[in-house]
């Protein structure tokens, strides 16, 4: 695809404030001089690389250890759907940091989800087609290399307090934290002692590597926040090499950055992470960046030799954002001569020479968060670093998305697995049949924004009917039988029937089924007393067997519990449908019906919401009380003859709604079918 085309099929969406983010940057060039090598690294790797093609650069990056749910899917959409339409490229990276929680199983699973939901991300540049699938574990070096330099410029230290101490020195939202009685030790005594926990030199818990930023921020967050820890756990990918593993923030952001992101896209609950990610990759420019970071300082040279006024303009500027430098080193007394000029701007001239000196002296690489937004007017995406925006995640109705819970489900047998159709897993709304269509329907319908809001399970239900009803097959079953005998028909008599494969598309055909002496009807479709307004199967009246003949009711047969076990009918000759007698009869009522002699015996699950409350975890309400007793119930039914139930088939099936067969359990022989939603909604009414 061509950037105009992109930018035509951009054009042709729904807009919303990412995409306004986007045309904007795209609009001013930001990222025209951004260089990919073609697999993620540091500023150097990426050095003489040519200029990246891809206009822009997401990710989606899911932690193995789990399932992806139906949120997922939104973001899949979101992600890979926003570099599709822009011409670029989506990474699809596993943030794998913990090797507790984390298999080769959901990696998987993940990689067929993505894929199965109809997006790739392979990139075709000059050594040729490549896959852009990242692990953070390919990056461990890397952000061990990044860590040291934290602890070297003074922003890391490593902090022997327990979980217990480092948890009652936090603070909490009214009051600041305490630092903790290591905050201050030597950085060459903190590497030291990183070092040692790298070689297995120290237990789990006696110690962690914390970044040094801000023990009274109103921001938790910043609150020295962990970068590693200790970990003695096989990682799934890099067996026993490391000991020490980086913590999540760190990683992701870190990880951003090596693969040239330009838009990092995640969930309004990480919204308050974000000044931590920003710090992240912040503070280890002159290591992540070193040839856009000696760039940038000459540009700060350029403007001291530019003279005054320029001088002047960057130096507010710089004051403006002066709550980017840390209150301790170097940066605290470049915060000093700023904040001075609170009250005495007057000051500025006479503090220029001083304010520069500092940031080009042997201390300059310590400003790199400062320089990284005050040098923006003077030169877009200075240091080539991701930014992050936070869009508000899916809130469905009737469902729960918290992995804990889910795997309570399933390891306490509320559902048969990670697949059962009536969980909101990706791999379980497959097997119930829903379709990457309506899944992309669904959250192109549900849209994007930054507030937090409900979306009623109904409209994922309307995308995959809108998706099915065009294109699926229709059939007939009977799923809560009774026999409907003919008395007036010949046993041996076998009328072939038809109807259509679809009502919408003739040129599918015609579907081929006979009409014999004893059907299977609908129980619901006879009444010996019928109540006021029934149209259907009553002794003397008359209904058509859809697509066959009229028949009038005689009567019907009873068990000894009372219990109607048959029902008896004459055909009215010469009123098959289709034929020139079809309408010499008028009825109000049509019975749908297959031949008990040649119909195909199903199993037949009727699947409907797991839960019954729809905030079933809302207000501390214990989700398990809410579970549906009705949302699964098993029947016995009867197929249209001639139905091929492969796995993963679908259909409208008349009356009752659209159904799949089993992908796990389903046979031709032994057809096992999910219903996937009834024809219309109605636990509306």
């Amino acid at each position: 695809m061509s950037k105009q085309d992109a930018a035509s099929k951009a054009e042709g969406h729904v807009t919303n404030f990412l995409r306004n983010i986007i045309d904007a940057d795209l609009g001013a060039n930001r990222f025209a001089q951004r260089r990919w090598a073609g697999t993620p690294g540091d500023g150097m790797h990426h050095a003489q690389a040519p200029i990246d093609t891809q206009r822009i650069r997401t990710r989606f990056p899911p932690e193995p250890n789990g399932y992806l749910h139906v949120g997922h899917a939104k973001s899949i959409c979101l992600n890979f759907g926003l570099a599709r339409d822009y011409a670029g490229q989506c990474h699809m990276r596993f943030d794998d940091t913990n090797p507790v929680k984390e298999d080769q199983e959901y990696v998987d699973t993940i990689l067929d989800t993505v894929h199965w939901m109809g997006f790739g991300y392979h990139e075709e540049g000059p050594a040729g087609v490549h896959d852009n699938q990242f692990y953070a574990s390919d990056y461990f070096d890397d952000l061990y290399r990044f860590a040291e330099y934290l602890i070297v410029t003074g922003h890391a230290y490593v902090d022997q307090q327990s979980a217990e101490e480092m948890r009652a020195n936090r603070g909490t939202l009214t009051e600041p934290g305490k630092p903790s009685p290591w905050r201050d030790r030597p950085a060459d005594e903190s590497l030291a002692l990183f070092r040692e926990m790298r070689d297995g030199k120290h237990a789990e818990g006696s110690m962690i590597l914390r970044a040094k930023i801000d023990m009274a921020s109103p921001n938790m967050n910043l609150r020295d926040p962990a970068l590693y820890r200790i970990r003695y756990a096989d990682h799934h990918r890099t067996g026993s090499k490391w000991c020490i593993y980086p913590m999540y923030d760190f990683t992701h952001a870190v990880s951003d950055a090596l693969e040239n992101i330009t838009h990092s896209i995640c969930t309004l609950e990480f919204q308050d992470h974000r000044p931590l990610y920003d710090w992240s990759v912040e503070r280890i420019v002159p290591v992540l960046r070193e040839p856009q970071w000696l760039a940038g300082l000459e540009l700060v040279k350029g403007i001291t030799a530019a003279g005054t006024e320029a001088q002047k303009e960057f130096a507010k500027r710089c004051f403006k954002l002066r709550y980017k430098l840390a209150p301790h080193g170097p940066e605290a007394e470049l915060r000093a001569l700023l904040d001075a000029w609170k009250d005495d701007e007057a000051r500025i001239d006479a503090d220029l020479p001083a304010f520069f000196a500092l940031l080009t002296g042997p201390q300059a690489h310590q400003f790199t968060p400062l320089l990284a937004h005050a040098l923006e007017p003077v030169k877009a995406d200075v240091f080539a670093l991701p930014r992050q925006y936070e869009f508000a995640r899916l809130n469905l109705t009737y469902v729960i998305t918290s992995k804990r819970k889910l795997l309570q489900l399933v390891q306490e047998g509320h559902v048969s697995g990670w697949d059962d159709p009536r969980m909101p897993t990706i791999v379980g709304l497959r097997r119930r049949g829903y379709t990457p269509e309506s899944l992309q329907l669904f959250a192109e319908r549900i849209g994007v924004s930054k507030s937090d809001g409900w979306i009623d399970y109904s409209v994922l239900e309307q995308s995959l009917r809108d998706d099915l009803d065009p294109k699926a097959p229709r059939t007939v079953a009977v799923l809560d039988p009774v026999r409907l005998v003919l008395t007036n028909w010949d046993a041996d008599r076998v009328e072939d029937c038809t109807a259509p494969v679809h009502p919408h598309h003739p040129e599918l055909g015609q579907r081929h089924f006979p009409l014999t002496r004893e059907l299977w009807i609908e129980r619901e479709d006879f009444a010996e007393v019928p109540p006021k307004g029934f149209f259907r199967l009553f002794p003397g009246n008359k209904v058509r067997l859809k697509y066959g003949f009229i028949i009038e009711c005689t009567g019907c047969t009873k068990d000894a519990d009372g219990n109607v076990v048959e029902v008896q009918a004459t055909v009215i000759p010469d009123t098959k449908s289709g034929t020139p007698g079809a309408d010499s009869i008028k009825v109000k009522g049509n019975v749908t019906w297959v031949s008990a002699a040649h119909a195909v015996a199903a199993e037949v699950r009727l699947y409907d919401r797991l839960f019954a409350d729809p905030q079933p975890d809302a207000g501390g309400k214990n989700f398990l009380d809410a579970l549906n007793p009705a949302s699964m119930k098993v029947v016995t039914g009867y197929l249209e003859p001639g139905t091929q139930a492969e796995p993963g088939q679908r259909w409208q099936v008349e009356r009752f709604g659209y159904f799949i067969a089993d992908a796990k359990e389903s046979t031709p022989a032994k057809p096992v079918l999910n219903r996937i939603t009834t024809l219309k909604d109605s636990w509306g009414k």
